[in-house]
């Protein structure tokens, strides 16, 4: 069984910067599409970013373009997003999930494997 931990959360100030990390265990997921979902408060979860295996393809939000950095370490087995220039709107709870397979896909229904969040707060 997959399990997936996120951490790095925090409250920060905006303009500032957060370095996300979701660690896997259970299984090596280095063929696996991984990605990263977020829900502001009062709102539905939506897609932030994917990745592919390691030499592989990013995607990102066209909220989060230019600001979030979504990379991975296979031998770790571990995902990270880095995020600078925070906005308010950021605010969110942030979700790490992965896919069964290679193909990364922006819908939350199609991953397979969730983390239990973490929470980061942008204070304007």
């Amino acid at each position: 069984q997959v399990q997936l931990v996120e951490s790095g959360g925090g409250s920060v100030q905006a303009g500032s910067s957060l370095r996300l990390s979701c660690a896997a265990s259970g299984r090596t997921l280095s063929s696996n599409c991984m990605g990263w979902f977020r829900q502001p408060p009062g709102k539905e979860r939506e897609f932030v970013a994917a990745i592919t295996c390691s030499v592989g393809s990013t995607y990102c939000s066209d909220s989060v373009k230019g600001r979030f950095t979504i990379s991975r370490d296979n031998a770790q087995n571990t995902m990270y997003l880095q995020m600078n220039s925070l906005k308010p709107e950021d605010t969110a709870v942030y979700y790490c999930a992965a896919r069964q397979n290679y193909y990364c896909r922006t819908q939350g229904d199609q991953y397979d494997y969730w983390g239990q969040g973490t929470q980061v707060t942008v204070s304007s």
